[in-house]
């Protein structure tokens, strides 16, 4: 009953300030905390105050807030026993990859489900490295650009 005239009197208090701020002109303003004020008294309608004083002095509630605690410490734990030993992130990306690598052939192009009968394609030779002047060739174009 208190909490009910409580959020009452700070319904009717919020709409006498956004009264004042419509007064000054600060017609946004006004709308903002008119409709702030509003939020305690549908509160109270709806039944939800009520319900919140109930849950609070509730000891069935209190051991029910206790048990959800209990499973989310829980759930928290064997979620970091399963971080701790499943490695760090490349680790389990890098077991994942090897998993989906292993459902093809070794030396198979393309994966050995749905395919059909396809010639393997030889694979592209690598590019021979070139000589270490070559490399040095763009810095010295950067270097002789800069005057130095």
């Amino acid at each position: 009953m208190i909490a009910e005239t409580v959020c009452s009197a700070v319904s009717v208090a919020g709409l006498g300030i956004a009264a004042v701020t419509a007064y000054r002109k600060r017609f946004l303003a006004a709308a903002r905390l008119a409709a702030y004020s509003l939020v305690p008294l549908g509160l109270v309608m709806t039944g939800a105050v009520e319900w919140v004083v109930d849950t609070a002095f509730s000891p069935t509630a209190w051991a029910g807030f206790g048990v959800l605690g209990a499973a989310w410490l829980m759930f928290m734990g064997t979620r970091a026993v399963e971080r701790r030993s499943g490695g760090t992130r490349k680790e389990r990306r890098a077991a994942k990859a090897a998993a989906r690598r292993e459902a093809v052939a070794p030396a198979a192009s393309a994966p050995s489900l749905g395919q059909g009968t396809r010639t393997a394609t030889p694979a592209a030779q690598p590019k021979p490295k070139p000589a270490a002047s070559e490399d040095f060739s763009d810095i010295e174009a950067i270097l002789k650009k800069h005057g130095i």
